[in-house]
């Protein structure tokens, strides 16, 4: 029997599949941002990020059996792409400053940008979703192994990073009058 058809797959587990939606309506609004507009964008993730950061704090241990079968799919040109779109859209008030824990013994404020933080996750959403659809036990495995790997050392991190931002542009004096957008009805 092949290994996709056991029940006891864990890559075929409630917590993965959750992932992988959440996932895959993030990366789904990032491929769509042409007409969404700044504060629709803003509002999006501040739903969306929190959960994306849950879902992936509860990815179980997975040890790889092939790690021949890890990919990455996303090209340089596609994350400049929605780099390049979101910077665009958030204009002046992309660029901000933290303060960074991978950075412990320097204390200096770092500039930070919301496109680079929101395009890094999309490109660890978008490799995820990539290699889960080849849908082999295989694929599957290494897809989880390394969006794991990666929530510890990277898109974790840069969502901390951003959702502050994102919380003042939305709650303080720089932010726009609302506007309603039917995709936001996704949750």
């Amino acid at each position: 029997m092949p290994k996709e058809s056991y029940p006891d797959d864990i890559t075929l587990s409630k917590p993965i599949l959750e992932l992988v939606t959440v996932a895959n309506e993030f990366c789904y609004y990032l491929d769509t941002i042409e007409n969404k507009s700044k504060t629709g964008i803003l509002e999006f993730m501040n739903r969306i990020l929190p959960l994306l950061y849950l879902k992936g704090s509860l990815i179980p241990d997975m040890e790889v059996e092939n790690p021949d079968a890890k990919e990455r799919f996303v090209t340089q040109e596609q994350w400049e792409e929605v780099f390049n779109a979101l910077r665009e859209k958030f204009g002046k008030q992309d660029e901000f400053w933290i303060i960074d824990p991978l950075y412990i013994n320097d204390t200096e404020p770092l500039k930070a940008s919301l496109a680079e933080n929101l395009a890094d996750i999309y490109q660890d959403m978008k490799d995820l979703i990539m290699l889960y659809q080849k849908n082999t036990f295989d694929a599957r495995q290494n897809a989880i192994s390394d969006i794991k790997e990666l929530f510890g050392t990277h898109w974790g991190y840069s969502i901390g990073n951003v959702f502050n931002r994102i919380h003042h542009l939305l709650h303080s004096d720089e932010a726009e009058p609302p506007q309603f957008e039917k995709s936001l009805d996704l949750f």
